[in-house]
């Protein structure tokens, strides 16, 4: 039995658009006094001056502010990096398996337990790849306008894009806008995905740069039809390789009336004020006050036109709809001091007021299952920076001091640069967290999708180094424990899949290495980790071995006027547990069935820069046709076929 219940939250988001009204009124208001004074000191005579020195403007000149506040530029160089980082994601995905379709979610082959958040995560991991947060936003100053146009093809009736444009109104003021977006059939039946991501950015400093902010405004939408993976037949038809499976929309998927979504919109402001200066003192004290303040709404639901046997039992046998909400607004009040003799340090206190849940009440076997978590935590955290003989030391804690949900962790790191060639750095984290929303409550109008649990906190360790060489290698290995580990996997007396806690403690090593090799024009390029558990329960399963290694040719071509690179990607991971989808929940389970990996991918590519202009064509696992069809993303979900893609990254300096 099902009971509605509703909540609106109408005044809470129109204070936070009136704050954001205000400070963009601000920013707005500064950028036009300082065009102003801008156009009253321009006379004709300085026009050539200004025009010469716009022509001189380098991709250096054009800066990239991370989420650390990290300074990097524009780079438009053709490197097999930009070739990893050629893909929906936009970033390097070693360590991720991706489905058959662009837009689809991906496999975890490795993982990293370093932990510096204090709340629960909403859940629906599967569908955050490419869902962007706060820590992947990025700010920008620019000497003229630029842009950059990214295109590729997908699968069947589509192609992805991402536009993006930053300006700078005046030295003081910069904004940017982008929106990525997919549209992609793909080649198995009811695997459409249509997604986007909107963001717009500004910051703003005074001229004397006693005050700064920045701001960030993102909406996005990543929708999925769900299939449920191929039916044990259409398995068996894929692995025979015959010629007419080889049509992939023939083959028979468990359901074709299923669809998920995740949406979200968030809007975040951090500022500061300099109250102290060391610029306008001799002590070289600076003081300041800093301010954040976010809030982020998202839904992920589930809908479906009939009940399938493949999910147990259904409250209903029509029209079935699972919504999943929840509403976050942060607050973070900062301290910031430093001096060149004791550092950076920062105290804070922060506010996280949450709202989780549904709005309907179950009613299963007797038990109420609530339809909400909503609360209040109150936390207190510090910051270290000291730059000491040649170590850069980093420290970094938090801890929850009122409300229901408990959580600490601690962070250390040391790092140390001998030259420019040798890098080496040690580090040191626990974490204790609750885990995420969806595993204490979740609803749905499948019967057995339906709980509400009380877990303990899930605590880690971990510590990690890393040895860098430039001229030779870079090697990072981390060794992390995991007590209480809650995770996902069908219940015995149901069959469905449910959120567990794990009894034991969970050891897990891992071991990476890149390097490069260059002989003349040509270059091997290798990526290697090593993974090792010791886990009672099998909870955690991982390959053993993960292997990414590209062979490439690189040289000018047509009197330099073309740059052109080319070469051959090998991918590979040992047999394993490999985790399977569940489209309800949008998570990955644990099965300890069948293993699945020992496959290869050969991916072949020839790539091309003219000016800011950059050329990509791929010919993607062209060895599928010869090296066996036991090629799998997840449990009954096949990975791509061989397939010939095109693309383009266009770069603007106006």
């Amino acid at each position: 039995m099902q009971i509605d219940f509703y909540k609106s939250t109408a005044n809470k988001q129109m204070l936070f658009f009136k704050l954001i009204l205000v400070v963009a009124t601000f920013f707005q208001l500064g950028s036009v006094f300082a065009q102003g004074e801008m156009r009253r000191i321009e006379d004709t005579s300085k026009k050539s001056k200004k025009n010469d020195s716009i022509n001189q403007t380098k991709a250096e000149d054009y800066l990239i502010i991370s989420y650390e506040k990290d300074t990097t530029f524009v780079d438009t160089a053709l490197t097999i990096k930009k070739e990893y980082k050629f893909n929906y994601l936009r970033r390097d995905d070693f360590g991720l398996m991706p489905f058959s379709n662009l837009g689809q979610t991906y496999n975890s082959l490795t993982y990293n337990f370093q932990n510096t958040k204090l709340m629960p995560l909403f859940g629906a991991r599967a569908r955050h790849f490419n869902y962007m947060e706060v820590e992947d936003m990025k700010y920008f100053r620019v000497p003229t306008p630029f842009t950059e146009l990214f295109f590729k093809t997908a699968f069947e009736q589509g192609q992805l894009a991402d536009s993006f444009f930053t300006i700078n109104t005046s030295p003081q003021v910069n904004y940017s806008i982008a929106y990525k977006g997919l549209r992609s059939l793909g080649k198995y039946q009811h695997i459409l995905t249509s997604t986007g991501n909107f963001r717009f950015t500004t910051n703003y400093q005074t001229k004397n740069r006693r005050y700064l902010a920045r701001a960030h405004i993102v909406m996005q939408d990543l929708m999925n039809q769900e299939n449920g993976g191929l039916r044990d037949e259409s398995v068996e038809y894929f692995e025979s390789g015959a010629e007419e499976y080889l049509d992939r929309s023939i083959l028979e998927v468990q359901f074709e009336d299923a669809e998920s979504i995740l949406k979200g919109k968030r809007f975040h402001l951090e500022h500061e004020y300099k109250i102290i200066d060391a610029n306008d003192s001799l002590s070289h004290n600076n003081l300041s006050l800093g301010h954040v303040i976010s809030f982020e709404d998202k839904y992920f639901e589930y809908s479906q036109r009939s009940s399938q046997d493949y999910f147990g039992d259904a409250f209903k046998n029509s029209n079935l709809k699972d919504r999943a909400t929840l509403e976050h607004f942060y607050n973070q009040l900062q301290l910031n001091y430093s001096n060149n003799i004791v550092g950076d340090l920062q105290f804070n206190i922060s506010n996280d007021n949450y709202n989780y849940g549904y709005n309907k009440l179950v009613l299963l076997n007797g038990q109420l299952i609530t339809n909400r978590l909503k609360g209040n935590v109150y936390s207190a955290g510090a910051k270290y920076h000291k730059k000491y003989k040649g170590f850069d030391l980093l420290g970094d804690a938090g801890l929850n001091i009122a409300g229901d949900f408990d959580g600490n962790y601690i962070k250390g790191m040391a790092s140390f640069k001998l030259n420019d060639d040798i890098y080496a750095n040690a580090s040191l984290n626990h974490s204790s967290k609750v885990p995420n929303y969806n595993t204490l409550l979740y609803q749905s109008d499948y019967v057995n999708y339906n709980w509400q649990n009380s877990f303990d906190n899930v605590k880690t360790q971990q510590l990690a180094f890393q040895l860098k060489y430039k001229k030779l290698a870079d090697l990072k290995v981390d060794y992390s424990t995991i007590t209480d580990y809650v995770y996902f996997r069908a219940d015995e007396a149901s069959g469905q899949v449910r959120p567990f806690q794990n009894s034991g403690t969970i050891n897990y090593l891992r071991a990476k290495l890149d390097n490069e090799i260059k002989f003349g024009k040509f270059a091997l390029n290798n990526t290697i980790l090593y993974q090792n558990t010791k886990d009672g329960n099998q909870v955690l399963n991982v390959p053993e071995f993960t292997t990414r290694n590209t062979f490439s040719f690189t040289s000018y071509v047509f009197k330099k006027a073309l740059f052109l690179q080319t070469g051959l990607t090998f991918n590979y991971f040992t047999n394993y547990y490999m985790n399977g989808y569940n489209p309800v929940l949008a998570e990955f389970y644990v099965q300890n069935d069948k293993e699945y990996g020992n496959f290869p991918r050969f991916d072949f590519f020839l790539n091309a820069k003219v000016r800011q202009t950059r050329i990509y064509l791929m010919a993607e696992h062209f060895n599928s046709a010869f090296t066996g069809y036991n090629y799998y993303s997840a449990p009954g979900n096949p990975y791509r076929d061989f397939t010939i893609r095109f693309g383009v990254v266009w770069d603007f300096f106006i």
